[in-house]
């Protein structure tokens, strides 16, 4: 493929048709291609040595300042043999005589595949990124287009040239440009460095996993045996005034307690607890007969007040049919009695507090309200012949009365004492001045303070109670509806006592009962439970039923200190 091509003085045929440039042999080991002719530029004087000959190193002598062209050598001649005869030239000439087919990389680009440009090699930063270096501009003259039996013009003008081969210039000094470094090493301690930081993350993240580990378990032993690493301190309110509203619970208990005394009674073997609240200043205590009861004529009774101070109590006077008694406390000062209230103003539904000591528990505050007033209850009769039983015309209330309240006041919602408790229904359906042992399941039953308050001062004044009589005897075995009299009385005398208020009012033996004042009875403890809710002297109109006719008569309540 060489064919037709000039050959180059000096130059050996490889093995494969292609020329190989000779070194220069040079006494220091040394070379360097001498750079081609500048057309536009003449060959200085002092650029040849004394020799005669250029020096092929310098840059500026090339085979252009002959003042002749050469001669164009036949196709069959070898470019690297001179002609015959021929003198050696004066200047030194190109290694190879101008291409006419203008082949790469001197000529335009040819119609084979030109080999690569060798370019000038960059210095390579450590991250792989070649340094750019600024190319050396250098100005060629391009070959004039020659045919094969044509010289090529070697003095035409430089210009400028935009091939990219243009830059490729064997003559060209070397360019300043930074040591070449190899491209394996750099990766090499990019790779180590990363390697070294991934072993250095991976050990760091191992050491603080075990140390957290080890600081958990530290922790997690201390809080399973102590409960935590320091001392427990909850979230707590703060301190707030002690006062409440006086009509709250809290209010009306904070009232209340220094009034209210626990009683301690023993005699005749027998003991028993219960509750008491102070009358007045003198000592005088009011709570119930069947709590003072064991002590009998020669029994102890102990007093103890909220402040726990307590004092020797005697019984002033007491009365089982209405089941209330009061004892007196002397030598003690300071006393502070309960205000009483009205029973009659109390309606169902009312808030009420009930203060005593069940089981022996002193200062025991429970509330609840009025579930229902003029409740006939009747309470007692362990002796059997009556004498013990109590008839009651009960306030009702769902407040937790309990064994040891009996005889506690019963409040208002301004602090007032409303009645006295008494009594509560068991769960067996018994009802019980104490209610055995079982407690409380909301019914209690308190005597109306009205009725308290008369039969208290009678008890302080004269030592017994008098009891509002009509003067009949009922007939407790009716099963019917009302109340019947009896056809005999109880001691073997008259049913209907001879000048009472009943043979007054044309009552007769067999008649039946059926209201009082407008309201219906049901029995006799009934009838009893209506007449013992008021005074003796009150005036009572009956409603009563004789051989099936109903008629009214009225009355006046007698005392049964009258017969």
């Amino acid at each position: 493929m060489n064919e037709g091509k000039p050959g180059t003085p000096g130059a050996s045929e490889g093995p494969d048709g292609d020329f190989v440039l000779a070194r220069p042999e040079r006494p220091d080991g040394d070379y360097e291609l001498p750079r081609p002719h500048d057309a536009t530029a003449s060959t200085p004087a002092a650029d040849v040595p004394d020799g005669g000959a250029p020096d092929p190193r310098h840059r500026g002598g090339t085979s252009a300042d002959a003042s002749e062209p050469a001669p164009a050598q036949s196709a069959d001649t070898p470019a690297s043999t001179p002609a015959p005869g021929a003198d050696a030239p004066a200047h030194p000439q190109p290694l190879h005589d101008p291409d006419p087919y203008s082949t790469p990389p001197y000529g335009e680009p040819g119609p084979w595949a030109p080999a690569p440009p060798v370019q000038h090699p960059a210095a390579t930063p450590a991250h792989g990124v070649a340094v750019g270096v600024p190319p050396v501009p250098h100005e060629t003259a391009p070959a004039a287009p020659v045919t094969p039996t044509a010289p090529v013009a070697q003095d035409a003008p430089a210009t400028p040239v935009t091939d990219p081969w243009a830059r490729y210039d064997p003559w060209a000094a070397p360019a300043a440009v930074a040591p070449l470094q190899q491209a394996d090493p750099v990766e090499e301690d990019v790779r180590r460095r990363r390697g070294r930081r991934r072993r250095a993350l991976t050990g760091g993240a191992l050491v603080i996993a075990l140390v957290s580990g080890v600081a958990g378990g530290v922790v997690g032993v201390q809080l399973e045996r102590n409960g935590g690493i320091g001392a427990v301190e909850l979230p707590q309110a703060g301190v707030e005034a002690p006062d409440r509203d006086p009509d709250s619970v809290a209010g009306i208990a904070a009232q209340a307690l220094p009034s209210v005394v626990t009683l301690h009674v023993s005699g005749g073997g027998k003991a028993g607890t219960g509750t008491g609240f102070v009358l007045d200043d003198r000592g005088h205590i009011l709570t119930n007969d069947h709590v003072v009861e064991p002590a009998g004529e020669d029994g102890d009774i102990t007093v103890t007040f909220h402040s726990g101070d307590t004092a020797e109590a005697t019984v002033v006077g007491r009365d089982s049919g209405y089941d209330l008694a009061v004892v007196r406390v002397k030598g003690v000062r300071g006393l502070a009695p309960l205000p009483l209230g009205n029973s009659d103003n109390v309606r169902v539904g009312d808030p009420v507090v009930a203060i005593g000591a069940p089981f022996d528990l002193a200062g025991t505050v429970t509330s609840g309200i009025i579930s229902a007033r003029e409740r006939p209850i009747t309470a007692g009769g362990e002796k059997g012949d009556g004498g013990d039983v109590s008839y009651v015309d009960a306030l009702q209330t769902d407040a937790p009365i309990n064994p040891g309240n009996s005889g506690g006041p019963l409040l208002d919602g301004k602090g007032r004492v409303i009645g006295i408790n008494s009594a509560i229904r068991s769960a067996d359906g018994g009802l019980d001045p104490e209610g055995g042992q079982s407690g409380s399941i909301g019914l209690g039953f308190a005597i109306p303070i009205n009725q308290g308050k008369r039969v208290a001062e009678e008890l302080i004044e004269t030592g017994k109670a008098t009891h509002p009589v009509i003067g009949i005897t009922l007939d407790m075995e009716y099963s019917g509806d009302g109340a019947r009299v009896a056809a005999e009385g109880s001691d073997g005398g008259p049913p209907v006592s001879t000048g009472g208020p009943g043979a007054e009012a044309g009552i007769r033996p067999g008649d039946v009962i059926t209201k009082v004042d407008g309201r219906p009875v049901h029995s006799g403890e009934e009838l009893i439970v209506k007449t013992r809710a008021h005074r003796p002297g009150d005036r009572l109109e009956l409603t009563l039923e004789r051989g099936g006719e109903e008629r009214t008569v009225s009355l006046v309540l007698g005392s049964s200190d009258d017969g």
